[in-house]
Formats: structure tokens, C-alpha cells, sequence
């Protein structure tokens, strides 16, 4: 990666302040000595979980504080251990006994324990001692020196993520040493106070992240607040009914129920115990029968007699529990596979800081977004608050090595760069003011006619006719020539109660029975606003199948403002320009206009999570129509899942062409750009973090050369190859108490940024709720010699060139065109039923051993759309 070649200085000043808080190392020769742990239980098997494993260290120093030399370490919850300076033994084997709290019990069956569970037998609470193997071994010197180095921009191997790496481990131990839940670089207390209720038995619980990193300023902690999703804890039996959105308990769907419960952690209110889930009981708490041994009273030499008892019965006369609604339900299974112990439900409530990991409904990421944001102030005040109450200061690992944190916020310089100018219909400026622009009393720069196009109406409650007329008026208003539509089609009563595949099909139908042919445009309205199940079927067909532009609405208010937004989608998918950058008409383009240059935009798009079977996909955008900047076309395949580095740039084939992606994208630059080859490409990588900059340049940008020499070239063009990162935590604040956020256009490459890479924060948008996050950017590559002041233009400009909206973006426009491609593509395969592609009915690719079906091509009508989505 190439180092950075100097700053930029235009733009007017501000100043700023930053969730970096400055780190002081007092012990600069200090060493981290890393020792690797294996735990093992008496039965010889490895463990592996971390919450034993940090019980058992913790242990571990209190018995044997003296074989350490009474050194405190730092640990990972997995595999390594740190400390500063040597041990007093390079291998060392520990004998450690870990209590664990169980249930005495009296009686019990036969086999050893068909209690309905192990914790009501008396309720007496009794302690197990187990021994586990702790052996400690020497396994590398890490010298914090490699720290100081790379603030001077001198890295060796990877000294200086190891270093950091230690540093940020001693954070989460700190956190672990709390009770906090961990989650990556984040810690999350358990505290009411910081939850927020998103609906369906979920919360999002607010907690921070925190990561020392190396800038031009010296050692920074970056501390920042973050959320993440848990279980709302409570009584079970809540959790259950706001997770199914029904009423009472006899609504629930108890298979629904068995899966979601199943591995979650429950306390009991009659005894104080934890226990893990395992299952549901086949039958009702009043009709679930288990073995029960009665205790002998007549002498140790007479057998004791085992009877058959239901769960509701044992807890009323042996527990003197009364139960109410929970006889009628199944019980809690928190036993072993073969050795079940039932639990009431009405006994049980899940624990706190459990995490949720599957997909928010749009509903519950619009209530996350509503409950989460803060404003600026309030979130200097948070993180402020957080430093100062943590006393990192005051941690032996971090005092040992001379390390203290400052509890304010990193002043910084910024730039306020000045929008770029647009041009409009009419050859008319239009100047953006915070960000923002609009075409009221305007036109479009080039706008489209729209004469044989349809209305189809899913059900949606609204007057389509009405939307027709609004439509046409608005669009002449905008210059965009649209005649009455050929016809409105209602979707009918029967076909709403089919699934989503046959709804679609049967409109398919009416709209063949209706016209005369394939209309050019069809307005699709659908009654969900967001994550309709007709969206996916409707584009495969209308654009896959037919190759029909359409353009789907949810509309709940029908305003000059947003028809305008919809019509600026259909102008640019029929071809049409909405505006264009004012430079894009002037001779010159610094170092673009005068050399052919391609603009590439990189994006990969996972499946939800918890859906491992669902491929990725992968979208790459390529500008076309040189000179212009503004204009786009892309490219789309399926990979393995999860899978982050594009395998399909470069595709070769047994016949020895290339069905790759970059191949596409250069034949239409070569088609639309009056058969010029790009000379200089320019690529936006999205997605990738720091430790894959190298893979995006030894990978993917080889596939782009091995794909451009495909086509019989000679002369490789020179490649200028960005990274932007919005997964980061780094954010800025107007100084001197200024309430709103960063004005649009702020740009920092100064002291913050990195010691030696070449990268910058720029914040292009205005952000109009809670705080904004700039875009970081990272120059991996320049070979096309852009100057720091050009190249901050060019980015800040390319977020100003999306037609879908009259704002700025928060990252560069080929970068959102990628992205939007690879989600809404994407939408494709939700209703796809991958089992079916065995038995040959779909294409398939196979990377390794696992099938990737792939993603059916554009009808030839709309392939050269610039937006199909």
C-alpha cells in the first residue's frame, strides 16, 4: 500500500473534535510475553467454553499467585494468555478445582436423576468440585516498542497489530471482569437503563466499543457507543408471546417456540438456579408423567418405591407450589437428551445478555434507529463519561506498562469542501445548499417519454387512477413526457389469498390479456411498504423473464415530493439524465477528461444472518459514456456464502472466453464511450476491512488485469484502487459545543488518520438525525498521480452523482449503485427453493464442495438499463 503523499488544503476551516482520546506510554521497552493455554476437564476432553475458561484463570491466579511472581495477565477467553515481562517458567502445568453449584436432591429414579429437575429436590443447594487441567506454555515476545515505530511509519511484519491487539484484549478482560456481555470490540452492561424494547421479544441493549489505534497524533483509544441485540429477559412465557405477536399463551405455536428456545439460559424464581434449555416436554405440565423414587422410611434394606407422578403434581404436594397457567403448557426440558428435568414455565424467566443473532423485521431496525441515535452532545457526553468512569488508568496490566489515557475528546483540524455545482434541465445551474438540492420550478437535464406503460395494483388500499393522473402531472412539471397509462389492472379477490409466486404470475397473465404487447415501463404498486414478499418474484420476472422496466411504490402519502423521487427512479432506468455534475460539461476533468478512465464501484451483499445456505452476491458498477461520471451499468454473480473477496472479476470458460464480470463492464465502457478503452481505472472497494487490503490488490485487482489483457490488450491502464470503510467508529464533532453535526463536505486527513497509509474521513452528507459517520477512505493504490486536493474533489463530487435521490451521499455513488445492485439482486433468491437446483432445474456453479446457484440473467431489453433495481 502505497504511503501518503501529502494533505489538502482546500476548503475553509473547522475545527473538530473526535472520540479519540489520547494514550501515553510511559514504559515504551516494555514486552508482552504471549503464553498459550489448553484446558482440559478430568475426562481428558478439551474445553472450550469461555466462560469456564476465564472462571478457570481467574482461579487459577488466586491459587498459584505465587508461581506468576504475582505478574497479572490479560486473557482472551479462548487459547492466549499475555503479561508484561517473563514468567517465572517457560511451561507450566496447573491442577485447578472449579465449584459448581448444583442441587442436593433425596430421591431419584433408578437410572440416577428423572427429577423434573435437578433443582427442586429440596431446593437445597449443594457444591461439586471438578478439576481441570490448565497447562500454560511460552509462545512469543510481543515489544510494545512496535508501537512507537509505527507512529513514526515503521512497521515490522505484524509487531504493531499484535501490540494493539494485546492492548485491546486487556479492554475486554476489563469489561469480562465487570460481567458485561462481549461481543468483538464491544461490551455491553447489564443495566435496564441502557435497554430498548424493538418489539418481538427482542432489545437492543446500548454498550461500547473501544480499540487503541496508531494515528499521526500518537496512540489513540477510539471509544464509541454501540449497540447490539439480546433476548428481553423476563418471564419466558412473555418472551414467547411478544416474540409470536399473539395474545395468550394458548396462542403460541409451540414448534415455533421449541426452536426458538432452544440452547437459552433461564433462572428459577423458586430456587435462584440457571439452567440451559434443551427442549419443550411432548405433553401439558398437569399430563407430564416421570419416574419418582419415594424415600425410604422402613430401613436401609428395603428397596425404594418408584412411582409415576405428573410435573404439576410434585411441584403442588412435594414443593408446595401452586401453578396457575403453566399446567396447561408444555414444561421446560433443562436436562440431558436422556435424562430430562421439566421445569413450569411460569417458574422460569430468561437471563439478561442473551444475544439475539437473527435478522430485525424492517419494523424492529426502524424502532432500533428511532430508540438508538443520539445527537452529537449527547453522545460526546456518553463516551466522555465512559473513559472517565472505567479507570482504565487503574488497570494493573495497562499501569505495569506505563500506560494512562486522557479523558477528553481529540481536538482536529477539518476542511469544509465546497459542493460541487450541478446542471439541470435547461442547461440551468442548480447549486446544493447543506447537501441538498431540489427541482422545484426546474426540469431534468435529459428527461425521457413514457408512452405505452401499466399500473398493476397488489392489493395495495390506494386510488391508482388517482396515482396515474398525480404522475403524468408531475412528470410534465419535470419535463418527463407521460401519456395516460394503456391500462390500470387491480389485482382480483381469489388470487390475494395465493402464494407470492402464483400472485405474481397471475398478474403476469392479466397484464398479457390486457395489452396489445410488452409495454416499456409498467408502475407496480404493492401494499408493504418494505420487504414485501411480491417484490422478489415481480423483478425476476418483469426483468429476468420479460425485460420490462418497472418501478415498484408503496405509496402512504402521494405529494409533489414524492412523486418527484419516484420519477427521478424512472427517468435514469429508462435512460434518462436527471442532472449532472457542472465539471462533467467543462473541458476538464483533472486528469480524467483528457485520458479514456473507468470508474468501478465493488460491493458484496450476504445473506441474513443465520442463513448459511444463502449465497453471496457480488455487484461491481462500471461508469460508461466517457467523458461523463455520473452514468452506470452493473454486473452481478452469486459466490460461496460469506465469502467477502469476488471470485467472478475474471471467469474463464473451457472455450476460452471469459464469462467474468470486468469483461462486461469493458465491453459496454468500449460501446458507449465511441470506442475508447479505459487508459486509467479508478476503483471503490466497499466492505473489505484492514486486514484484506492486501487481498483486494493480489486478488481482485490481478482478476481486473487478467480480464482487460483477455480482450487482447497490451498496455495495462493505470489503476487508482480506494477502499471505503462505514463499519467504523471513528466520529466527528463541531468544537466549541455546536449542537449539530459536521457540515456536509467535512474532510480530515490530518491526526487521526494513519501514521504512513494514505487515508482520510470525509463526511459528504448532512446528517439530519443523530450523529453522522464519515465515510473512511483508503488509498490502497495510485498510479494515476492524483494530487491530495484532486483526489478529495473527485470523492466529495462522485457524492453528488446519484440519480436516485436530490442529496448528497454518505459515500461515493458507484459504491451505492453496488450495493444497491447486490441487496436488491438478491431479492431474487429469497423465494428461490434452493433444494430444487440438485435435480438440474437451475445453473449451478460449484466452488470447492459447495453448489452456488447462480443468478438468472437480465432479459437483453433491460441489461443495458443503468439501474435495474
Amino acid at each position: 500500500m502505497i504511503s501518503r503523499r501529502g494533505v489538502g488544503t482546500s476548503g475553509r476551516h473547522i475545527s473538530l473534535l473526535t472520540n479519540h482520546f489520547k494514550v501515553s506510554v510511559n514504559v515504551p521497552d516494555a514486552v508482552f510475553y504471549q503464553y498459550s493455554v489448553s484446558i482440559t476437564s478430568e475426562d481428558n476432553k478439551a474445553v472450550e467454553s469461555k466462560g469456564i475458561g476465564r472462571k478457570l484463570i481467574d482461579r487459577l491466579y488466586q491459587t498459584y499467585s505465587s508461581e506468576f511472581s504475582g505478574k497479572r495477565f490479560a486473557y482472551d477467553g479462548e487459547k492466549s494468555l499475555y503479561t508484561v515481562g517473563p514468567l517465572p517458567q517457560n511451561k507450566s502445568e496447573f491442577t485447578v478445582l472449579l465449584e459448581e453449584s448444583f442441587s442436593k436432591h433425596e430421591s431419584g429414579s433408578p437410572d440416577g436423576g428423572e427429577s423434573p429437575s435437578t433443582a427442586i429436590k429440596r431446593s437445597k443447594r449443594s457444591y461439586q468440585s471438578k478439576t481441570y487441567k490448565v497447562e500454560i506454555s511460552y509462545a512469543a515476545k510481543i515489544p510494545l516498542k512496535s508501537i512507537a515505530l509505527a507512529l513514526k511509519g515503521i512497521e515490522i511484519d505484524n509487531s504493531t497489530q499484535d501490540a494493539l491487539r494485546v492492548l485491546d484484549i486487556i479492554l475486554r478482560q476489563h469489561a469480562a471482569n465487570r460481567g458485561c456481555l462481549l461481543v468483538r470490540q464491544s461490551f455491553f452492561h447489564d443495566d435496564s437503563r441502557n435497554f430498548n424494547d424493538v418489539g418481538g421479544g427482542v432489545t437492543g441493549v446500548k454498550g461500547f466499543h473501544s480499540s487503541f489505534r496508531t494515528t499521526q497524533g500518537g496512540l489513540s483509544l477510539n471509544m464509541d457507543v454501540s449497540t447490539t441485540m439480546i433476548l428481553t429477559p423476563g418471564p419466558v412465557i412473555d418472551f414467547l408471546i411478544a416474540n409470536q405477536n399473539v395474545r395468550e399463551p394458548r396462542n403460541v405455536d409451540w414448534m415455533k417456540a421449541k426452536r426458538m428456545l432452544k440452547n437459552l439460559r433461564v433462572k428459577t424464581k423458586h430456587n435462584n438456579m440457571e439452567f440451559k434449555i434443551i427442549g419443550l416436554s411432548e405433553k401439558p405440565c398437569n399430563q407430564q408423567y416421570f419416574p419418582m423414587k419415594l424415600k425410604n422410611r422402613d430401613g436401609a434394606g428395603v428397596e425404594a418405591q418408584i412411582v409415576e407422578i405428573t410435573v404439576y403434581e410434585y411441584f403442588s404436594k412435594h414443593c408446595g407450589i401452586k401453578l396457575g397457567y403453566s399446567a396447561y403448557l408444555p414444561c421446560l426440558d433443562v436436562g440431558k437428551p436422556k435424562r430430562p428435568n421439566y421445569l413450569p414455565l411460569e417458574l422460569c424467566s430468561l437471563i439478561s445478555l442473551q444475544r439475539y443473532k437473527k435478522a430485525l423485521s424492517s419494523m424492529q431496525r426502524a424502532s432500533l434507529v428511532e430508540k438508538s441515535r443520539q445527537k452529537p452532545q449527547e453522545r460526546i457526553k456518553t463516551v466522555t463519561e465512559a473513559v472517565r468512569s472505567y479507570c482504565y488508568d487503574e488497570d494493573p496490566v495497562l499501569s505495569s506498562c506505563g500506560i494512562s489515557i486522557e479523558k477528553q475528546l481529540t481536538h482536529v483540524d477539518g476542511r469544509i469542501l465546497e459542493p460541487p455545482k450541478l446542471k439541470v434541465g435547461n442547461n440551468e445551474d442548480c447549486i446544493p445548499r447543506n447537501g441538498r438540492w431540489n427541482f422545484n420550478n426546474k426540469t431534468l437535464l435529459n428527461p425521457t417519454s413514457i408512452s405505452k406503460w401499466a399500473i398493476v395494483n397488489f392489493s395495495a388500499r390506494c386510488d391508482i387512477s388517482h396515482i396515474s393522473r398525480e404522475l403524468i402531472n408531475c412528470g410534465r412539471r419535470k419535463g418527463i413526457n407521460i401519456e395516460r397509462p394503456h391500462t390500470l389492472i387491480e389485482e382480483d379477490q381469489q388470487s390475494r389469498r395465493g402464494s407470492p409466486l402464483a400472485r405474481v404470475e397471475r398478474m403476469f397473465e392479466l397484464i398479457r390479456e390486457k395489452l396489445p404487447g410488452p409495454p416499456e415501463f409498467i408502475l407496480c404498486v404493492l401494499a408493504e411498504r418494505k420487504n414485501s414478499d411480491i417484490y422478489g418474484p415481480w423483478k425476476k420476472r418483469s426483468l429476468s423473464d420479460f425485460g420490462i422496466v418497472t418501478q415498484c411504490m408503496s405509496p402512504t402519502k402521494i405529494n409533489d415530493q414524492y412523486l418527484t423521487n419516484v420519477l427521478l427512479k424512472i427517468n435514469s432506468k429508462l435512460g434518462g439524465i436527471n442532472s449532472l455534475l457542472a465539471i462533467e460539461h467543462s473541458p476538464h476533468i483533472p486528469l480524467i477528461m483528457d485520458t479514456p478512465t473507468m470508474i468501478l464501484g465493488m460491493d458484496v451483499s450476504h445473506g441474513s444472518p443465520g442463513r448459511s445456505d444463502m449465497p453471496s452476491v457480488a455487484a461491481v458498477v462500471g461508469s460508461r459514456c466517457w467523458p461523463l461520471i455520473s452514468r452506470y451499468r452493473a454486473s452481478v454473480r452469486t459466490q460461496s456464502p460469506k465469502v467477502e473477496m469476488i471470485d467472478a472479476l475474471y471467469k474463464p470458460l473451457a472455450n476460452g472466453n471469459d464469462d467474468g464480470i470486468i469483461r462486461e463492464l469493458l465491453v459496454d465502457f468500449f460501446q458507449t464511450s465511441k470506442g475508447h478503452k479505459p487508459k486509467q481505472i479508478i476503483v471503490f472497494r466497499d466492505g473489505v476491512s484492514e486486514s484484506q487490503f492486501n487481498q483486494v490488490l493480489n486478488i481482485e485487482l490481478e482478476q481486473i488485469i487478467k480480464a482487460y489483457q483477455h480482450l487482447g490488450e497490451v498496455d495495462i491502464p493505470k489503476f487508482t484502487v480506494i477502499v471505503a470503510q462505514k463499519n467504523h467508529h471513528t466520529k466527528l464533532f463541531q468544537a466549541g459545543g455546536g449542537t449539530e453535526n459536521v457540515p456536509p463536505g467535512t474532510v480530515v486527513d490530518t491526526k487521526i488518520v494513519h501514521p504512513r497509509n494514505y487515508d482520510f474521513y470525509m463526511c459528504a452528507h448532512a446528517g439530519m438525525i443523530g450523529t453522522s459517520r464519515p465515510a473512511h477512505y483508503h488509498v490502497l493504490l495510485d498510479e494515476i498521480g492524483f494530487s491530495p486536493d484532486d483526489l478529495l474533489n473527485l470523492v466529495h463530487s462522485l457524492s453528488y452523482v446519484y440519480q436516485r435521490s436530490t442529496t448528497a451521499t454518505s459515500i461515493v455513488a458507484p459504491i451505492c449503485y453496488a450495493h444497491l445492485a447486490a441487496a436488491q439482486m438478491g431479492q431474487f433468491m429469497k423465494f428461490e427453493d434452493f433444494s430444487e437446483t440438485s435435480s438440474g432445474q437451475r445453473s449451478m456453479t460449484s466452488v470447492g464442495s459447495i453448489p452456488v446457484p447462480e443468478l438468472p440473467r437480465l432479459h437483453e431489453n433491460v441489461e443495458g438499463s443503468m439501474f435495474f433495481c
